[in-house]
């Protein structure tokens, strides 16, 4: 790659009320400002006021809405958004409600874009198409109304204009951020915008029919969660409608024996809800067993680090809480540790086979990774938990640590206040486990697999119709 270099005044920096100084954003602000069209030419920010949110907390009252955060949106600009209603809470959607109360919601009208002011660079950069203009999001997107080529100016964000945006978003020692402060510096050529704009007619002619095969792709993928749980519910009686039924119960009466009935006697209602008691005599009724039964090792926690301790050039993967939140190990977002802290610390090292628990903070705690990778080096963090089973398939482990029923064990037995909750080894050990030949095992993980590689197909499917959709706009400017 080659260096930069170029002289920039005080002044310069100066015009800036942040003072910024970084190499990109300085050199990408040098640009012939003749030659381009500024973000006010082609962009207003859309916001809303203190009472505006209050109004919108008003219309959600007794009805379902569809809530979206960053978490929700794909690299590929598609929304997941979470179905919720105020006279349904319980404990597995309260972050969303205490969240929304405080005001972070907004609504975006059609063809309006919304881009993440966390991690741009992962390009989960919403086209608020009539669907999703029917959903309401947090304000951790910002939320912007191009004035002019709406979808097409979209698609070259995503492509064309990526660079530019990443040039005035700030890199820091963390994740790159963006704020709406930031727009104001953004510019985009002026003879690539005047090109698409001549050719818009004939580009969104050849979008639509690729954006309608994407629409029937999407409505055949199921989530992960839906499949696991409808093999799980079929083969060993799951009676996931009663469940949701028995979680509406919100006044119930305990003896005062029920209390002493845990090792710590705890007496929150969460705890002791109908819907926990529930699950439990779900899964006593297909054995006795629990996890502690079937350990190689004991559960255990992993280690900490500061940030002295990581180093590029290291062997070893730390594996945080962060990089399973996705229900899988994701090394492309890990940082690699120094070989001093990875020889200091071997005890506490994945191999494959190995499940991982995150142990603590609300929207990851209970998410779950299986190491599948017998190369994988890796150290995990101390908010997470190291399983490694004995006579047990761990693929099928971890199917069943992903069902509604186990997570919800997890969600009644942490402890804490707020975001701040955990869940310990000493816990998750006595929660059942399904005692079932191996045979058997492998016959469900066989099932559920060949049908998560088939949804997993059809996604890719979809990444290679948006690829289409972006080579059609570079080919619109190169001819």
């Amino acid at each position: 790659m080659a260096m930069k270099v170029f002289e920039v005044d005080f002044g310069e920096i100066g015009k800036e009320v942040s003072l910024r100084f970084d190499v990109d954003f300085v050199s990408f602000n040098k640009i012939d400002t003749k030659e381009t069209y500024s973000f006010k030419d082609l962009f207003e920010i859309q916001s809303f006021s203190k009472i505006a949110r209050l109004a919108l907390l008003e219309s959600l009252e007794d009805k379902d809405f569809y809530y979206s955060e960053i978490g929700h949106a794909t690299k590929q600009g598609d929304v997941d958004p979470i179905k919720l209603n105020f006279e349904h809470r319980d404990e597995l959607s309260e972050n969303y409600f205490c969240k929304i109360e405080k005001g972070d919601i907004q609504k975006a009208e059609k063809n309006n874009i919304l881009i993440a002011k966390v991690r741009p660079n992962l390009k989960k950069y919403i086209f608020v198409d009539e669907e999703h203009s029917n959903y309401f999001y947090t304000t951790a997107f910002i939320n912007i109304k191009p004035k002019k080529l709406n979808k097409v100016l979209y698609y070259a964000i995503r492509r064309v204009f990526y660079d530019n945006l990443m040039a005035i978003s700030r890199q820091g020692k963390s994740y790159p951020t963006i704020n709406e402060n930031d727009f104001t510096y953004l510019k985009f050529n002026k003879h690539l915008i005047d090109s698409l704009e001549s050719d818009q007619d004939n580009i969104i002619s050849k979008i639509e029919p690729i954006e309608k095969r994407i629409k029937e792709f999407k409505a055949s993928i199921k989530q992960p969660q839906e499949v696991i749980n409808k093999v799980f519910a079929r083969e060993f009686g799951f009676d996931l409608e009663k469940f949701e039924e028995v979680k509406k119960i919100g006044n119930y009466y305990l003896d005062l024996a029920s209390f002493g009935n845990n090792i710590d006697i705890r007496n929150s209602v969460k705890f002791h809800k109908e819907a926990g008691q529930f699950v439990i005599g779900n899964l006593k009724r297909i054995g006795q067993k629990k996890i502690k039964n079937y350990i190689s090792e004991p559960i255990v926690l992993g280690k900490g680090i500061s940030p002295t301790e990581y180093d590029e050039n290291g062997d070893f993967y730390y594996i945080s809480m962060a990089n399973i939140k996705n229900w899988v190990f994701e090394a492309e977002d890990s940082k690699l540790v120094s070989t001093n802290y990875s020889n200091q610390n071997l005890n506490k090292t994945v191999t494959k086979g190995d499940v991982l628990i995150a142990r603590s903070g609300e929207g990851t705690i209970g998410k779950v990774a299986l190491v599948e990778d017998e190369n994988v080096q890796g150290i995990f963090a101390d908010f997470i938990m190291r399983i490694r089973l004995k006579n047990y398939n761990p693929l099928f482990a971890y199917y069943y640590f992903r069902t509604t029923y186990f997570q919800y064990l997890i969600e009644i037995n942490k402890k804490g206040l707020g975001n701040n909750t955990n869940i310990f080894p000493s816990q998750i050990q006595e929660f059942p486990i399904i005692d079932i030949p191996l045979n058997y095992q492998q016959k469900i993980v066989d099932e559920i697999k060949s049908e998560l590689d088939r949804q997993e197909e059809l996604k890719q499917q979809i990444i290679r119709q948006r690829d289409e959709i972006d080579k059609l706009i570079t080919a619109s400017l190169t001819t």
